[in-house]
């Protein structure tokens, strides 16, 4: 992938990873376009990336993710670059979820880490397969191949958007369509809730590693943690989620 001179969407582009991506295409000659839900985080993401363009989206709504489309393509023609980023991270017990009462709240979470991805993907792939350059860059998770039992729906949405990735990456093989998916570890970001990631992968090593790759044309993108992960056997899959269950369950009892 070229990493300057594009015009790039970012979901979820207002903190965290998100942000941390805007800001490195920004400063490497990108003109770069960010959404999210609360347009107080988009001014703040503003203050912080001098020309950053952003729109307030709620990515959970059909109509909103049409919207953003439409507008993204009729204001700036020349995008080629759209970044899946957005997710929401819910650590629950399913003994004790409530889903009669709390199911809209899982619910979000599945359209968030899934649908709207997939969505927004299919909407832009012919758009980009017209251009002369053009990538998708789906940001899933070490958590797409060992699963984090305490956090089962997130795990899941990132594995099916990881299957989806791979089937997108074959379907465009014969586009100029890059397709790249991005697995990260666990990253020190405020992914479900402040605090939760702390001792996660620091933000600017990790945005790093990444955009070296990138670089590199690497089509998977794995760091850290992530990076073994991404090839584990079935046999180590299942003894390092255990493992990490073990250590983590007792803050969902």
């Amino acid at each position: 992938m070229k990493l300057s001179g594009n015009t790039i969407l970012i979901t979820g582009g207002g903190s965290g990873i998100g942000l941390s991506f805007a800001e490195r295409f920004v400063q490497a000659g990108n003109k770069v376009i960010v959404c999210g839900r609360r347009e107080q985080v988009l001014q703040q993401a503003r203050e912080q990336v001098p020309g950053l363009i952003t729109r307030v989206t709620d990515l959970n709504a059909e109509a909103e993710r049409l919207a953003l489309f439409d507008w993204v393509t009729a204001e700036y023609p020349e995008v080629n670059v759209l970044v899946n980023n957005a997710g929401i991270q819910r650590r629950f017990n399913v003994l004790k979820a409530d889903a009669r009462d709390n199911w809209h709240d899982f619910r979000k979470e599945l359209a968030t880490n899934l649908e709207a991805p997939v969505h927004l993907s299919m909407l832009f792939a012919p758009y980009f397969a017209a251009r002369e350059t053009a990538a998708i860059l789906n940001v899933t998770s070490g958590l797409a191949f060992t699963p984090f039992v305490i956090a089962p729906v997130y795990s899941a949405t990132k594995a099916a958007l990881h299957s989806f990735t791979v089937s997108l990456r074959h379907q465009l093989s014969g586009t100029s369509v890059e397709v790249i998916e991005i697995a990260p570890p666990a990253v020190n970001t405020d992914l479900g809730g402040a605090g939760l990631h702390t001792q996660g992968e620091p933000l600017d090593a990790f945005t790093d590693g990444i955009f070296n790759n990138l670089a590199k044309g690497k089509q998977e993108i794995g760091y850290g943690t992530s990076e073994a992960r991404l090839r584990m056997s079935r046999d180590d899959v299942d003894v390092y989620t255990e493992k990490m269950y073990q250590a983590t369950k007792s803050m969902i009892e």
